[in-house]
């Protein structure tokens, strides 16, 4: 979400057990120290996610990083301890090949393999990395069929979510995290597909977002819309939904270009689903197809594939949908162009 984060899904089982939640003070979030990582707290995700073209041909294409602090080993003594481990997935979305193209590592943090630096974005997962440079960040993703070599520079503001990077995310205090977005990032670099190099520009969107509590008990997963509209506008709306499809909270913001934020509140967000899809390996059911309700206008989201699920459990333990999608407007006119994320739909989602 991710949330998204959007976005985390650490569900390692038996590994992490959380301190008594507390409710998070509003603070002004400090930069360039808070693009860094934040090892106090219990999860943090990077969230890169994007289109891109590269002559005739359309990628989505998502570069991830989680970083889950292990309660358990803090106080130990031995260089061993996993205090901190680092999850990566990688994604491309090959519009007219009709296939999505994933990958996903897990190391601990330390012994050269792994590193979340502190100061600002660095992210590293043995030669998988994430890095913000004065010119933009940068990531470089190298898998067996597909790598990321990506330049994404910053054309806007940042945009803190929630009240000043201060984001609700459940109806007590404590399901909060601190959250901002960079949406409207111009893409250039090479997305690589089974060997073969695509020259390619786009827009991405990047998430960065910690906390040490996010879901409720009835909580069983989100949906959650990061969108970079054509006119520069930025879109972000998500909903906490329990085991009956109905929403337990929600959120988002809207901001025009050159204007300031309008962040939603729980009760002008509403997520319909209007088509599903039901995965052939999973067997999940999947609403791929919505209409968002928000302050700004009616919006529908329609994948550019259905099959972008993401079969996470040899890193983050959970199966979820993420993917490219279009958005149109309440006239039927294609306005924009992000990532659609839904979890908690093949099982209960535990972070």
């Amino acid at each position: 979400m991710t949330l998204h984060r959007r976005a985390l899904l650490l569900s390692v089982p038996g590994a992490l057990l959380a301190a008594p939640a507390r409710a998070l003070p509003a603070a002004q979030l400090q930069f360039p120290r808070d693009h860094g990582a934040h090892p106090d707290f219990r999860t943090e995700w990077w969230y890169l996610t994007g289109h891109a073209r590269a002559g005739e041909r359309d990628f989505g294409f998502q570069a991830t990083f989680f970083r889950s602090r292990v309660e358990p080993t803090q106080d130990m003594k031995s260089r061993l301890a996993a205090k901190q481990l680092v999850f990566a997935h990688a994604a491309i979305t090959d519009v007219q090949g009709h296939r999505l193209w994933h990958d996903q590592r897990i190391a601990r943090e330390g012994f050269g393999i792994v590193a979340a630096a502190l100061e600002d974005t660095k992210v590293r997962l043995r030669d998988w990395s994430l890095e913000r440079q004065a010119s933009g960040y940068r990531t470089r993703i190298a898998a067996a069929d597909i790598a990321l070599d990506l330049h994404c520079a910053p054309t806007q503001p940042l945009l803190p979510q929630g009240r000043q990077g201060l984001s609700r995310k459940g109806p007590r205090p404590e399901q909060a995290s601190y959250y901002y977005s960079q949406p409207q990032l111009a893409v250039t670099g090479g997305l690589i597909l089974q060997g073969k190099r695509f020259e390619a520009r786009g827009r991405a969107w990047l998430d960065h977002e910690w906390s040490r509590e996010l879901l409720h008990p009835e909580a069983v997963g989100w949906d959650w819309i990061g969108m970079n509209l054509e006119d520069g506008s930025a879109l972000t709306a998500f909903r906490l939904r329990r085991a009956d499809g109905s929403a337990l909270w929600a959120g988002g913001s809207f901001r025009p270009p050159g204007g300031a934020a309008y962040i939603f509140s729980p009760q002008e967000v509403m997520f319909s689903p209007q088509r599903r899809w039901t995965s052939p390996r999973s067997q999940a059911t999947y609403p791929v197809e919505w209409i968002v309700r928000t302050p700004a206008d009616f919006y529908t989201v329609r994948p550019v594939i259905d099959d972008q699920e993401l079969d996470s459990r040899a890193s983050t333990g959970a199966i979820y949908w993420e993917g490219l999608s279009q958005l149109w407007d309440s006239n039927g006119r294609m306005v924009g162009r992000g990532y659609l994320e839904m979890t908690g739909y093949s099982q209960r989602l535990r972070i």
